[in-house]
């Protein structure tokens, strides 16, 4: 069963995703701000954390950085601001999703089971069968089964939505894909997203691989993106 890590410091916020969450499944743990958010998520290590952004003392953004210095675990935000500046923040910071306030419960627990399924792919695809093929160009490597990326024998640690958007480029070298293409690699549930959220994915993505010294991805200015020879 997987465990939710819900940070909001609104009680009632709380306590619609714990009924909403548990109802479908999950269990929950709760934090009421970024400080009690950070302890339980390093006392529980839970499978997806749920997020608000904007929380006394310790905001969402702040705890997001501070889970990013090491870890890969799927964050969805939460907020009340439905700017465009704050939805690209969130997900340049490395939040995999940002639902905004008022929202369904039922929107929520289903951008979770998405991401969560989209984890787990890989190995429900194997279970009892062949495993599938890595896939190799120049010094990238994408393990499929293992959820992990290296640049030459260095492992890059990628979120969910940034393994997904790698890997739809990695199985056809030499085609531009555009963001509508890698948009549907990347979420299951054909949700639409802006073209700026692309780019905030592609963007962390690139960074990761240049701390490594390697760069995969070019941009084809007006079209999309193409994998880079790898070299």
């Amino acid at each position: 069963m997987d465990t939710i890590l819900v940070v909001d410091d609104d009680p009632h916020i709380r306590e619609v995703l714990r009924f909403a969450l548990g109802k479908a499944g999950y269990t929950t743990v709760e934090a009421s701000d970024g400080c009690e958010a950070i302890a339980k998520f390093k006392q529980v290590a839970p499978d997806l954390v749920v997020l608000d952004v904007v929380m006394p003392e310790m905001d969402g953004t702040q705890v997001c950085r501070e889970i990013r210095q090491d870890s890969a675990t799927p964050i969805i935000f939460l907020s009340s601001r439905d700017e465009e500046i704050d939805r690209v923040l969130g997900l340049e910071l490395g939040g995999d999703d940002y639902v905004t306030k008022p929202f369904s419960p039922r929107e929520v627990v289903a951008r979770v089971g998405a991401i969560l399924r989209r984890l787990k792919q890989p190995a429900a695809k194997t279970s009892g069968s062949a495993s599938l093929p890595a896939l190799q160009h120049g010094n990238l490597r994408i393990d499929s089964d293992g959820f992990k990326a290296y640049w030459g024998e260095l492992e890059i640690t990628l979120t969910v939505t940034e393994f997904n958007i790698l890997s739809t480029l990695a199985r056809r070298p030499g085609k531009v894909f555009t963001r509508d293409e890698l948009m549907e690699g990347a979420y299951e549930d054909s949700r639409y997203v802006s073209d700026r959220t692309i780019d905030s994915h592609v963007r962390r993505i690139r960074k990761k691989f240049m701390a490594r010294g390697g760069d995969p991805i070019e941009t084809r200015r007006g079209v999309g993106y193409i994998l880079t020879a790898c070299d």
